[in-house]
């Protein structure tokens, strides 16, 4: 698999994830088993970076991947994780005593003495302009609690700040073919400053794959059905913050482009895997098909000139007048 950098960590990562959130919970039930297959397929398919968090499944997405790694030692994996969201969300939680508790829950769920990366997860946008808590977090590094850190952001602004931090190593951000914003500014300042971009919900909650219509029901612990509407969290986390409906109509306009060869899903990673600046697409996956399906993106030839600009005119035509100010 083709390998991009974090220059300000230091490691080359495969173009292609694996993110973990569904291994832990808000997306129905994934038994023990199931998980372990799926971090296995994606190893196997060349995967090497992991993205998990310390509240998905209160722990649990942290602890299997801290199984995995005891059941197939060796170098080659990086695994980021994430902070901040086991209490309220208030700029005060932001400290060095939390930073350490945390990270230090984290160190034990997954087996390690230090963390290969830590990202602040989602935090209220005053924590970005905070000098206290990029201190507190350069703290952890001089510790060796954390090997880097980086943010998960929800708008391009919080990005942007946090690009302009000297030691944020990584920012993860969601772009997909429904989710263009971070194209403008965010990816060209991003790769000039030598930051990562780790592209998350890059198929807008599944909508992308393809797979779903207007009949398609989720089940009462998958936030796809409890947070449509951002009762939970930011709703663009959720779909993309795209109008289920819509997004479906954008899909339908996409799907001829697909053609022979090429699932619709792997289409819409590509798509992100073509964007300059990017440096790894982190899709989730239920179970060990999905897994190596997401993988094969990675080998698929770049689209077309003709296929690009269709991505966009969907986008600008369908997409952009609902959702592309709100991020």
């Amino acid at each position: 698999m083709e390998q991009r950098s974090f220059d300000r960590l230091g490691r080359h990562v495969g173009i292609v994830g694996l993110g973990a959130w569904q291994l832990g919970a808000d997306w129905g039930q994934v038994s023990e088993d199931e998980a372990m297959a799926v971090l296995a397929a994606a190893v196997d398919a060349g995967v090497t970076f992991l993205d998990t968090a310390d509240v998905y499944g209160d722990g649990r997405s942290e602890q299997l991947i801290g199984r995995f790694l005891r059941e197939r030692p060796g170098p080659g994996l990086t695994v980021a994780t994430k902070m901040g969201r086991r209490m309220a969300q208030t700029p005060e939680a932001y400290t060095l005593d939390n930073f350490r508790a945390w990270t230090d829950r984290s160190r034990a769920n997954l087996g390690v003495d230090t963390l290969d990366l830590v990202q602040l997860h989602c935090p209220p946008t005053a924590v970005f302009a905070d000098d206290r808590v990029f201190d507190a977090l350069d703290t952890l590094v001089g510790e060796q609690r954390i090997a880097g850190y980086g943010v998960s952001v929800e708008t391009c602004d919080q990005a942007l700040t946090a690009i302009a931090r000297p030691g944020v190593a990584s920012v993860q951000i969601i772009l997909n073919a429904v989710r263009h914003k971070p194209l403008e500014r965010v990816l060209p300042t991003a790769a000039a400053a030598g930051v990562g971009i780790i592209a998350r919900v890059p198929l807008a909650s599944g909508l992308l794959s393809g797979r779903y219509d207007e009949h398609t029901t989720f089940p009462a612990d998958d936030h796809r059905t409890y947070n449509r509407h951002g009762e939970a969290f930011d709703v663009g986390e959720t779909f993309s913050g795209v109008d289920y409906d819509l997004g479906l109509a954008a899909v339908r306009r996409l799907a001829p482009l697909v053609g022979a060869g090429r699932t619709m899903a792997q289409f819409a990673l590509r798509w992100i895997l073509d964007q300059p600046g990017v440096t790894v697409v982190i899709p989730g996956a239920r179970n060990a098909d999905q897994a190596r399906r997401n993988a094969a993106a990675a080998g698929l030839p770049r689209l077309t000139e003709v296929e690009l600009a269709a991505v966009r005119q969907t986008y600008d035509e369908l997409i952009r007048p609902r959702v592309h100010d709100r991020w």
